[in-house]
């Protein structure tokens, strides 16, 4: 079958930028127009509306000077107005070549927005594409709202088609400016507009307010439109636009007959630099960019995995220049926990993989976050902690820390099946644990280690909520000895630190 080119247009810089809260500083446009038109290899950007403001302005200068340093001026677009030329004025400051004329693409728009009839409209927009044309600026034209147009007053839209038609323009834009299309009117719709008009260029503009973006993609691509728009994550008013990741996934697995040029081994990067400069995160269950869509929870799976990659489809993350990850929690079991261990170089008896399992099972039960980073700290916990013979118990502990009120713990500990309790201040948490144990065995007459060193560690990159490892050194008149606890709060991972040690002692 004989494959149909298709034009991916990326408007995270303009559209995506409708996003609420979100704004892109002139350096970061131009850091992604250069990354969306050379790295990813879209082959057109809308980067601004013209006359939005000063900052606008230069933004839409430095690309443009880029642009045409780098031959890529003509897949740089700027959305403009039916404003008797002001825009046009605007772009020509700006170095700018190729419009997106707003203009009005169903009757209630029309009528109650302008309060213009069709004609008037037409005559309007036929004026700004002739001085578009005579400054050497391309025309593209929206048609706002055509998704409703074509739902109630088609005729309108049919007419203001037979008008475009005979105008220079080079692309018509075709947008669900509501998100309001299903699957079956995109198809239909695109269907009609293209079988009339085979002469002309429609590119679709989807936006996601009942998340049928991509399949509407789909349709429109079944129905022959020539071009896309599509944003970074998704980004946009509402509920966003059609995603750029997915749609490129979904044609390249499932529309043969469709060639676009983005390249999907960068999809990822640019997604995370975009998130990185908006702040606009990503959900970790965002297909293709998600941090979570490449990873295995279920230990069922990673055992499949490992017998003919049972759990495997077309999307392999080293496509995404990504990688496969087995998560470690309370469902992972041994086949994730022996994924990971492979990735770290590590490897355990049959015994020694059961004890690290149940310990992650049971940090998964507390709903710990456990990564392979945290593995090695937690199979030194585990393997350490295997020879003890345990006689002292912390039973129960309760840590108070006000401001300006010295911090205490009440503590409960059973050593040699007796229990004992106490309380006690200190200049800290763990401060005050260690004062009310020393309590408890004063009673017996008994002198506790001497802490000499305590060390905290977590794993590299990790957040607030990582496991935590704390190692003391203790001292006594015949040696000196180390004991870890591992704990996602510090002071605890401290105390389990210390158990060890009473029970080494």
């Amino acid at each position: 079958m004989a494959q149909r080119t298709v034009e991916i247009m990326d408007t995270t810089l303009r559209d995506g930028e409708q996003t609420s809260g979100v704004s892109f500083s002139s350096s970061e446009k131009l850091t992604l127009a250069k990354l969306l038109l050379e790295e990813l290899q879209v082959d057109r950007i809308e980067v601004a509306s013209a006359r939005v403001s000063d900052g606008e302005f230069d933004a839409v200068k430095n690309i443009t000077e880029w642009a045409e340093s780098e031959g890529h001026l003509s897949r740089v677009e700027v959305l403009t107005f039916v404003d008797k030329g002001v825009s046009l004025d605007w772009m020509v400051q700006t170095g700018a070549k190729v419009q997106n004329l707003l203009t009005k693409g169903s009757l209630n728009h029309l009528t109650h927005q302008l309060k213009k009839t069709p004609e008037q409209h037409f005559k309007d927009i036929e004026e700004v594409i002739a001085k578009a044309e005579s400054l050497g600026i391309t025309t593209n034209v929206y048609l706002e709202d055509w998704s409703n147009g074509m739902r109630n007053s088609p005729e309108y839209v049919f007419q203001y088609l037979d008008f475009l038609v005979t105008q220079p323009v080079k692309r018509i834009l075709l947008p669900d400016t509501l998100g309001v299309l299903t699957h079956q009117e995109a198809f239909d719709f695109l269907s009609q507009i293209v079988n009339k008009y085979p002469d002309s260029h429609f590119d679709f503009h989807g936006h996601n307010d009942y998340d049928l973006s991509v399949a509407n993609v789909m349709e429109a691509l079944k129905a022959g439109c020539h071009g896309l728009h599509l944003t970074v994550n998704g980004m946009g008013e509402r509920a966003g636009n059609a995603p750029l990741a997915s749609v490129v996934a979904v044609i390249n697995d499932f529309m043969p007959e469709i060639s676009i040029g983005v390249k999907e081994s960068s999809l990822y990067q640019v997604s995370k630099l975009v998130s990185t400069f908006t702040g606009f995160g990503i959900p970790d269950n965002k297909p293709i960019v998600g941090d979570n869509v490449f990873t295995q929870t279920a230990g069922i799976h990673a055992d499949g995995d490992s017998k003919k990659n049972l759990y495997f489809n077309d999307l392999l993350p080293e496509r995404f220049g990504r990688k496969r990850k087995y998560a470690l929690g309370k469902t992972s079991g041994k086949a994730n926990i022996q994924k990971n261990l492979q990735e770290l170089g590590l490897t355990l008896n049959d015994e020694e993989l059961k004890k690290v399992t149940e310990r992650i099972i049971e940090l998964g039960d507390k709903k710990e976050r456990v990564t392979k980073d945290d593995l090695p700290y937690i199979i030194s916990d585990v393997l350490d902690s295997g020879h003890l013979q345990q006689r002292v118990f912390v039973k129960s502990y309760v840590l108070t820390h006000s401001k300006g009120l010295k911090p205490s713990t009440t503590l409960a500990i059973e050593i040699d099946g007796k229990t004992y309790e106490e309380n006690a201040q200190g200049d800290g948490q763990f401060d005050a644990f260690i004062n009310a144990l020393k309590k408890v065995y004063q009673k017996e007459k008994v002198e506790l280690p001497k802490l000499v060193d305590y060390m905290v560690r977590i794993p590299p990159g990790s957040n607030s909520d990582a496991l935590c490892e704390t190692i003391i050194t203790w001292q006594t008149e015949e040696k000196d000895f180390t004991t870890r606890g591992l704990d996602s709060d510090q002071t605890v991972s401290a105390i389990k630190a210390t158990e060890k040690m009473l029970n080494l002692f």
